[in-house]
């Protein structure tokens, strides 16, 4: 039988990625004693790895397909193909940043104040570079984790870390320099399985319902019924992805009406509809927006 050897990032993106292979139609069912999630779909087989690592595995051939951020691409300087963009987190569907990040009582401004200094991250390939090519002579070196605590006690002048609402970084009294990349998860596959007609195939599936399914987040339909007299002031108050579907009752003076609505904006949108005209107004969730 044919298989495809996907890569499901292990951590913090673990969870949300199963849950979103959950909505796109795969049930993963992931057991902590173990690197090989079990998958209903006898044509993948799964394998945890640290999202880190995964473009390099992924470009190596040990995985035909996996998910990981921009950032570690760039980090591994992986050669792969990106098949799509996969904005999701925790938190948000925002990008994560890395960020350059100082304490908050620290004499510096700006990243010319980094000259001759030493900085703590996990991506140090690409600080490195990012240094060099701004012609900035810095120290840097690989932290093994608790890098904010490293600048905190003053280890280190700075450190590069990944941040989304920055939060964190308020929390500990430290301050944001400057963004140095924005990042996001991508679904990254090797080149030759990319090639190969049957693998090509199976990605593009799994690529196309991951991408629907993200699309439904934070969506839900809207259907509802309005007479004709009303169907304008209706319409106008429906946001939609393009165009609202409407179709004829069989009462030609009546027709139901259709939409994907931002389900945050429906608690003050179907009072509205009512006060307009509307009826039988249903709310529904949505797996996939394809």
């Amino acid at each position: 039988m044919k298989v495809l050897k996907l890569g499901i990032p292990k951590g913090s993106l673990e969870a949300n990625t199963i849950d979103l292979f959950k909505k796109a139609g795969w049930r993963i069912t992931s057991d902590h004693r173990s690197y090989f999630p079990d998958i209903d779909d006898p044509e993948i087989t799964c394998k945890l790895v640290r999202a880190q690592e995964m473009s390099r595995y992924v470009e190596d051939g040990t995985l035909d397909l996996g998910l990981t951020g921009i950032d570690w691409i760039m980090e591994n300087s992986s050669d792969v193909v990106v098949v799509r963009d996969l904005i999701y987190s925790k938190v948000s569907a925002q990008q994560a940043r890395w960020v350059l990040v100082v304490r908050e009582d620290s004499p510096y401004k700006s990243i010319k104040d980094m000259e001759g200094k030493r900085i703590s991250t996990e991506l140090v390939n690409f600080t490195k570079k990012y240094f060099a090519e701004k012609k900035i002579n810095v120290h840097v070196e690989f932290s093994w984790g608790a890098t904010e605590a490293k600048v905190v006690e003053g280890l280190v002048d700075a450190i590069v870390e990944v941040t989304e609402t920055g939060s964190t970084i308020k929390a500990n009294k430290l301050r944001i320099i400057q963004e140095l990349m924005k990042t996001n998860t991508q679904l990254i596959a090797n080149r030759a399985s990319w090639k190969n007609q049957w693998k090509r195939k199976k990605i593009e599936q799994i690529s196309t319902m991951l991408y629907g399914s993200l699309q439904a987040m934070g969506k839900v339909g809207l259907k509802l019924n309005v007479a004709k007299e009303n169907l304008n002031k209706v319409l106008s108050l429906l946001p939609s992805l393009k165009s609202p579907t409407i179709s004829s009752l069989s009462s030609k003076k009546w027709f139901a009406i259709e939409s994907i609505v931002d389900a945050r904006a429906m608690r003050d949108l179907i009072p509205k509809l009512l006060e307009a005209g509307a009826q039988g107004v249903i709310e529904y969730p949505l797996n996939k927006v394809i």
